[in-house]
């Protein structure tokens, strides 16, 4: 089924206001009318779908405008289910949103999981300007272990582009996870069950970029220092030898003129520590965004 959506965050009287929304079945817009204090001038909008996920062949497309000085945060009220799919229909997703000068756009959905045999492609194209500021999470777990299902679905493709005036690119990424006829994605992911990729970008994210910097180089020293069980290693042995996995991985690398944004990547074994993880890096937006996402 084909659904469209759009929202447009525009200041009125000073305050950040949702100034149009539209959506079409399955797809659905709630934007409460206040999260977090009234003195943060911050809209909140959750994204879902009836039935509470995509069906095989569902193509959602939305649009999402914020204006100059505005505030908005895109986020989720579960994590989105991706249903099997029906031969081999792929169900897909697009978001094009537009962020204006000194505008804060946060998108922190809860993570993708896709059901067996299921066919999945997401795309979120971002357009900004120098003095944007941008939050992106984007993350996936490995399914429904309470159904034995680990990496048992068929596709998962997610892309993510930024880009500036006259379409300049900034950041170009894509994650695919595809069932091979060699190697299953369950068998190259080996004992981790989530990837996750957080973006932070924009001058009023300088010090959250410095903070997580610090951050991922503390937790991968501990980790890859440590050789205990209790400390979030698994220990794997081999013969004669022991293998030193760690249950939680991140990276961090600056891109962009000036090293304006900042990429995280994760892979974990919990999505529990994933959860802790974002909640704690991303616990100072809470004066910009009036919550802290994840809490």
């Amino acid at each position: 089924m084909e659904s469209e959506g759009k929202v447009v965050v525009e200041m009125v009287g000073g305050r950040s206001t949702v100034t149009r929304c539209f959506s079409k079945y399955p797809l659905k817009f709630i934007v409460p009318n206040k999260v977090g204090p009234s003195s943060i001038d911050a809209v909140w909008i959750y994204s879902l779908t009836y039935g509470g996920g995509i069906v095989s062949g569902d193509s959602i497309s939305c649009e999402l405008t914020v204006g100059d000085g505005c505030t908005a945060v895109l986020t989720t009220q579960a994590s989105t289910k991706v249903y099997k799919s029906m031969g081999s229909k792929c169900s897909q997703q697009v978001m094009e949103t537009r962020v204006g000068s000194g505008a804060v756009l946060a998108v922190v959905p809860d993570p993708v999981t896709c059901f067996s045999t299921a066919r999945y492609s997401q795309k979120q194209v971002f357009r900004v300007v120098p003095d944007s500021n941008l939050v992106i999470v984007d993350w996936i777990t490995s399914g429904r272990h309470e159904s034995g299902e680990k990496w048992d679905f068929d596709l998962y493709k997610s892309t993510n582009h930024i880009f500036l005036e006259d379409d300049q690119p900034l950041f170009l990424d894509t994650v695919l996870l595809e069932r091979g006829s060699i190697t299953s994605i369950t068998e190259r992911m080996q004992d981790y069950q989530v990837i996750a990729m957080v973006i932070l970008m924009g001058p009023k994210m300088n010090h959250i970029q410095s903070q997580v910097q610090e951050d991922v180089k503390r937790i991968m020293s501990e980790q890859l220092r440590m050789p205990s069980t209790s400390l979030g290693r698994q220990i794997i042995t081999k013969s004669d030898h022991c293998l030193m996995k760690p249950s939680f991985i991140a990276s961090a690398s600056v891109f962009g003129p000036k090293g304006i944004g900042l990429v995280v990547r994760v892979a974990a074994m919990t999505t529990e520590s994933v959860y802790r993880f974002l909640q704690h890096q991303l616990a100072c937006l809470e004066p910009m965004l009036g919550v802290s996402p994840y809490r």
